[in-house]
């Protein structure tokens, strides 16, 4: 079990830097790129969600932090 836990977290970082990766390639590139509109689309919307729904989306972004910032990341 620990090892799918291991295999899980693996996962999980390699897809937290793939989304870090994405927004800095369209910081830089633009959004012409193709994997890298996606990745900034989706995480424009997701912040237009979060600031919608006003304490809601704070609460969620504080939670969310704190489930990556406990994986030393």
């Amino acid at each position: 079990m620990n090892k799918i836990k291991g295999w899980i977290g693996e996962l999980t970082d390699i897809a937290v830097a793939l989304v870090a990766l994405g927004v800095a390639a369209g910081v830089v590139f633009g959004m012409d790129v193709p994997f890298v509109g996606a990745v900034l689309g989706n995480l424009i919307d997701l912040i237009n969600t979060l600031g919608d729904n006003g304490v809601v989306g704070i609460i969620v972004l504080a939670i969310l932090s704190g489930m990556y910032g406990s994986r030393g990341m």
